[in-house]
């Protein structure tokens, strides 16, 4: 019997938390014949990555992790500064998937326009350079922040109601018909908030998954 197909799923930050978060919401994504999903922490990384300088040094990382298991048969980086991408897949033939570039590609399959719901004020701009490089920007409703860094994204009560609070604002004043969690460590609010703002929204860890587990499927 040939060994199972394997995924790995990096967190680029060294918050265990975020990691756990986000590996309970990728079990849906597991089946008895399908590959392993694996999430792994970058315990050299910054807590949380919330700032360009962070993505940076987190890139490093990423590709050195990416070496160490080029056993595996895909590879997911769950950041949504998508950090190391394209080194990553310079030192790889496995398929290599960010979650901010997965995520966009999901959301523009159920809607028109998108809607970013960022950490930080200062990830915004980070944001919109990269969806200008993948030429998206004009499928952009919006980009705003809920104003907590990653480590106070388990606060569950805080953390939704600001949830709630801007992604209203991204559907009512900006346009948007989809909302994307602009972080892995939302993962556990997404069904709950699409279920009180009544619209789609995607998991962007969800989404590269989801992708890297058809690629191998179907390898």
């Amino acid at each position: 019997m040939s060994p199972a197909k394997e995924i790995i799923v990096i967190n680029p930050n060294s918050n265990e938390h975020v990691t756990s978060s986000m590996d309970t919401a990728l079990e849906p994504l597991r089946s008895a014949n399908g590959p392993v999903i694996k999430s792994v922490t970058n315990l050299d990384g910054p807590p949380g990555i919330e700032s360009q300088q962070d993505a940076d040094s987190a890139a490093v990382q990423v590709i050195d992790i990416i070496k160490r298991n080029n056993s595996a048969d895909a590879f997911v980086i769950a950041c949504f500064s998508d950090p190391g991408i394209y080194a990553a897949r310079e030192v790889t033939n496995k398929p290599v998937f960010g979650i901010a570039e997965s995520g966009i590609l999901t959301a523009l399959s159920l809607g028109s326009s998108f809607g970013i719901l960022a950490i930080l004020d200062t990830s915004v701009p980070r944001h919109i350079r990269y969806i200008r490089s993948l030429g998206l920007e004009k499928r952009l409703a919006g980009d705003l922040a809920i104003g907590l860094g990653v480590a106070e994204l388990s606060n569950e009560k805080k953390t939704f109601h600001r949830l709630q609070e801007v992604g209203r604002k991204l559907r009512d004043n900006s346009g948007a018909s989809v909302l994307i969690l602009g972080c892995a460590g939302m993962a556990r609010y997404r069904l709950s908030l699409q279920e009180s703002l009544g619209m789609p929204v995607v998991d962007p860890s969800q989404a590269a998954v989801s992708m890297a587990v058809s690629a191998v499927l179907l390898n």
